[in-house]
């Protein structure tokens, strides 16, 4: 049970992993939870990394540094103004993941979804109309650095339900100790 006088302390939260993993779905709902602003890290994307993306072929670094840049500076923005933000983005490699933290500039939390390969293409292939291609899980498991032990990280499993993802997150943030109101607790 949730105690009403637990709270986290002003940082950014970005959820991460492969395309499909559930990202999106998870920081919206922690961004509801917690009463903070939520940012989709997909919609900082240039036309050109899209268009990039929707034709089959995989981003580079030089493709994400700006991105990277524009979606950390607005997290930081919102974390000075409110506290704290939700962000999803896939911060697939231990370079970007730094890169946000520096254009966020305040504390960072990173939170792994982990999926299987399979489950990732079944996810995709009920995604109708979006950019990303399932034959692109491939290089982006390829590159996946999951978070070191220096990182202020956590992985957890995507294959339970949103609801049951965002309580265990919640269960690490507030256990990291902190000073923003946990939500009580439904039902």
């Amino acid at each position: 049970m949730r105690r009403k006088d637990e709270t986290i302390s002003a940082q950014a939260i970005i959820i991460m992993g492969v395309s499909g993993s559930g990202k999106s779905t998870l920081a919206g709902l922690l961004g509801e939870q917690l009463g903070c602003p939520f940012f989709e890290g997909d919609s900082f994307h240039s036309k050109a990394n899209v268009a990039k993306m929707r034709g089959g072929e995989p981003l580079t670094d030089a493709d994400r540094w700006p991105w990277l840049d524009m979606l950390g500076e607005a997290i930081g923005k919102a974390v000075r103004q409110e506290g704290v933000a939700v962000a999803a983005c896939s911060a697939l490699k231990r370079a970007y993941r730094d890169r946000l933290r520096a254009a966020i500039g305040l504390p960072t939390s990173f939170v792994l979804l982990e999926v299987g390969r399979e489950e990732l293409v079944r996810r995709l292939g009920n995604r109708p109309g979006h950019y990303m291609p399932a034959i692109l899980i491939d290089s982006q498991l390829a590159i996946l650095e999951p978070p070191g032990v220096d990182e202020r990280a956590t992985v957890i499993d995507s294959t339970v339900s949103p609801a049951q993802e965002a309580d265990r997150v919640l269960q690490w943030l507030f256990a990291e100790g902190t000073d923003r109101k946990r939500p009580a607790q439904a039902g």
